[in-house]
C-alpha cells in the first residue's frame, strides 16, 4: 500500500493476488523479475498519470544475471507489464523479458535496451507463448545466435502493435 511500501518489485508481486495491481514509483530498481503464474499489472506511475516520462524514468536494471522479467508459469493475457525500461539483462534466452510455456502477457509502453542473450537479446518468446506486444521500443539489444532484437521459437505467436525495433 501506498503508507506501507514494498522494497522491491518482486516483493509487490509476491505479495499481490490475481487481479492486483502492483503501482511502481519512479526510480532505478536493480532486481530481476518473475511473474511466477501470477495474472496481476505491474506498472509504473505512466499508468496512473499518462505521463510518458514516467517510461523512462522508472527502469528495472537486470544487473546482468538473468531476464530483467520472466514470464514461465502459463500466465495470461490479465498479467501486464507496463510503463517501464527494462535493461542490462542478461541471459541464455530473453534477455529484456523471456515469455515461456504458454504464457500470454500483455506488455505495453516499455523501452526494452541495452540487453544481451544468446537468443533474443531484448526478448525471447517459447515453448507457445503468445504475448501482446504494444507501443514498445526494442532497441540496442545484442544476441549471440539469434534475434538480437526479438526471437521466437516452438510455436510462439509473439502480436506486434506500434513497436519500433531497431539498432540491435
Amino acid at each position: 500500500s501506498v503508507a506501507y511500501p514494498l522494497a522491491t518489485i518482486q516483493a509487490g508481486i509476491n505479495a499481490a493476488s490475481n487481479g492486483d495491481t502492483v503501482l511502481i514509483q519512479a526510480g532505478t530498481y536493480t532486481e530481476n523479475i518473475g511473474f511466477s503464474g501470477k495474472n496481476v499489472l505491474v506498472g509504473s506511475l505512466y499508468l496512473t498519470t499518462g505521463d510518458t516520462s514516467y517510461i523512462s524514468s522508472t527502469i528495472i536494471d537486470g544487473n546482468q544475471d538473468g531476464s530483467v522479467v520472466t514470464f514461465n508459469s502459463g500466465e495470461d493475457s490479465t498479467a501486464v507489464l507496463s510503463g517501464f525500461t527494462l535493461t542490462d539483462g542478461s541471459s541464455s534466452f530473453g534477455g529484456g523479458i523471456y515469455c515461456n510455456n504458454n504464457s500470454s502477457p500483455q506488455l505495453t509502453d516499455l523501452i526494452i535496451s541495452y540487453n544481451y542473450a544468446s537468443f533474443g537479446g531484448g526478448m525471447g518468446c517459447n515453448y507457445g507463448s503468445a504475448p501482446t506486444i504494444e507501443n514498445v521500443r526494442i532497441i540496442q539489444n545484442t544476441a549471440d545466435n539469434y534475434g538480437g532484437g526479438v526471437w521466437s521459437d516452438n510455436s510462439s505467436s509473439p502480436t506486434f502493435k506500434n513497436v519500433e525495433i531497431s539498432d540491435n
